[in-house]
């Protein structure tokens, strides 16, 4: 029996560490072939090297997604090398903790990228791949989302409302392309042990005046924070022929943060 995504064309954004490496490491095993964007070349070179020796099939695209004319010519790029895009996990992300203050007193420079990268991004990428999926019939939308999308993030407010955002988008393009093939779903991670997230924690561990890990350790009932592999096989389930019944759900992997949708 082949593997679940044999020969499967994904792009993967933000793939050069975190959650996006521990999807594409998942989605090479699982057979796809894989075009893999982030910023930094060194990162994707890491990753790319370690999916080829293994024998799987893997290319690299730096690209700073804030730019907006990026999304469209990255999709172009990959189809030129791979063939048409058959599952987009939108990945990339810029997280409150790079610059975490109140709103009274927030960046709105900081406002913009984090809407740029983590909800506009998104959109524009959807709307490049959609053409061949929908003339085809078949495709995966994947959006690693937050569960700030769904409750709020002090001091985070540019992160949990293009957070919440990318939920509005995915259930509305769910709606639109689940007759023709496509679905559209998003994952809601909790806390997860990521560079991203250290920095957080070292943020709030600060603001309370407690330690590091007393931080850690209460963020989730599980006592620890999720690991990136933790959040990879529902995304390769969610790309697969088996989830083709998954239609517009915001799915969280929290470790019981939030106990309800």
């Amino acid at each position: 029996m082949n593997p679940p995504l044999t020969n499967r064309v994904a792009l993967i954004t933000g793939a050069g560490r975190g959650i996006g490496r521990a999807i594409a490491l998942a989605f090479a095993a699982a057979g796809a072939r894989l075009g893999l964007t982030a910023r930094t070349m060194a990162e994707l070179d890491e990753v790319v090297g370690r999916i080829r020796s293994a024998g799987g099939n893997a290319v690299a695209f730096p690209a700073d997604l804030s730019d907006r004319q990026v999304p469209r010519k990255l999709v172009a790029d990959v189809q030129q090398a791979l063939g048409p895009v058959e599952i987009l996990v939108n990945n990339a992300g810029v997280g409150s903790s790079a610059n975490p203050r109140p709103l009274v007193e927030f960046d709105d420079d900081f406002w913009d990228l984090s809407l740029a990268v983590n909800l506009t991004a998104p959109y524009l990428l959807c709307k490049a791949v959609l053409p061949e999926m929908l003339a085809r019939r078949w495709g995966r939308i994947i959006t690693i989302a937050s569960i700030n999308g769904k409750i709020g993030s002090l001091h985070g407010a540019a992160y949990a409302a293009s957070k919440h955002g990318v939920l509005g988008l995915t259930r509305t393009l769910a709606l639109e392309v689940a007759a023709h093939g496509v679905t559209v779903n998003a994952i809601c991670p909790g806390p997860v042990h990521t560079m991203m997230n250290d920095r957080r924690i070292e943020y709030d561990a600060q603001r309370r005046g407690v330690s590091f890990a007393d931080q850690e350790s209460g963020l989730t009932p599980l006592g620890r924070r999720l690991e990136p592999e933790e959040i990879a096989p529902l995304a390769v389930y969610l790309a697969s022929e088996a989830a083709a019944a998954v239609v517009g759900q915001a799915l969280n992997i929290d470790g019981g943060v939030l106990m309800t949708g």
